[in-house]
């Protein structure tokens, strides 16, 4: 009888919370509205970043990175730096900041992907990026998602990633609770994909069946013959891609020499177009279709907490020194 009244574990339950407030509607209507019209996901690759578990926050982890990275070695490195920037900034005692440089100190000749430093314990972890489609066609920004303002391109809005809480059992709302249902089996199929790639997949649904939705990011996406590429990093609102195409169009085009100076003008003009449209999210160009497109993430959970790199992710960069040698009296010889 006990056995019957145990709580599962946390990676198991997907805690859908009844919301009735305004604005709790809208989004759901609205994301209900967009998972009928875009029915299809299109799986693009991992992402790494690094998550944090930290004494009394145990079994919850938070990112304190933006998962922008496609390589594990590239999340090293960030956790390096942000270990190294700790021991700059964040103690004056010796013996804590000499702790933090040994960890440091390991990342720049070892391939960790699990760290401990001090009451805290690091991790790299892993997420799937994709997006959802119709028709050959992307899914733009949808109408609820949070926005931001100007075409200034020093303004930036802060990232929606970092500081975000892994917490399965946490509650969500009835869409989303039913998206993660949705995902749960998602697996690469395809044959373009390794057979290594294709059976860790299948491995990870057993080893991490539990699934959490990142925050959406936006992507500049420019449409191929028969595909998408990526033509931007992720971004945390729309109007930060869009800002990122017009300064790209305007701006780097020209300085990289893709373009001449009479083509220049061309793809310029385009670019004021677009500027002064009411939050753009396609824009043609001398036969090249560009498009801000609604980018999701997702993470698979185990009974450890997030899943870590695969066997099978390409992972070929050494480790190596990303900042000066500091002493544990916090001086750095700037010689190197």
């Amino acid at each position: 009888m006990g056995d019957h009244l145990q709580k599962p574990p946390d990676h198991l339950v997907i805690n859908v919370e009844h919301r009735d407030d305004p604005v709790s509607l809208v989004t759901e209507a609205d994301a209900f509205a967009a998972s009928r019209t875009y029915g299809r996901i299109a799986l693009r690759g991992p992402l790494f970043g690094i998550a944090e578990q930290r004494r009394g926050e145990r079994p919850r982890w938070r990112l304190i990175t933006d998962m922008g990275t496609g390589f594990p070695q590239d999340a090293r490195d960030e956790l390096n730096s942000h270990l190294w920037f700790r021991a700059k900034d964040d103690t004056d005692d010796p013996r804590e900041r000499r702790v933090l440089l040994d960890a440091v100190h390991r990342l720049e000749t070892e391939p960790l992907n699990e760290l401990t430093v001090g009451d805290t314990r690091y991790r790299v972890v892993r997420a799937d990026e994709f997006a959802r489609s119709s028709g050959g066609r992307l899914e733009p920004p949808r109408p609820t998602d949070v926005d931001s303002e100007g075409w200034d391109v020093q303004t930036r809005t802060p990232s929606t990633t970092k500081g975000f809480v892994i917490d399965h059992a946490a509650a969500v709302g009835l869409t989303e609770g039913l998206d993660r249902v949705g995902l749960l089996p998602l697996s690469y199929t395809s044959d373009r994909y390794p057979p290594d790639v294709l059976a860790d997949s299948q491995r990870a649904l057993r080893t991490h069946p539990g699934v959490v939705l990142l925050p959406v990011v936006f992507r500049v996406m420019e449409r191929k013959e028969k595909s998408w590429s990526m033509a931007s990093s992720q971004h945390p609102t729309p109007q930060d891609a869009r800002r990122s195409l017009a300064h790209y169009l305007k701006e780097v085009m020209p300085l990289i020499g893709e373009v001449d100076e009479r083509e220049a003008a061309v793809y310029a003009r385009a670019a004021d177009g677009f500027m002064k449209r009411l939050r753009p999210n396609e824009l043609e160009v001398r036969g090249r279709c560009y498009q801000i497109v609604r980018v999701e993430r997702m993470m698979r959970i185990g009974p450890a907490g997030p899943e870590g790199p695969r066997r099978s992710d390409i992972d070929v960069q050494e480790p190596m020194k990303i900042r000066p040698t500091m002493d544990e009296w916090g001086n750095i010889e700037h010689n190197e």
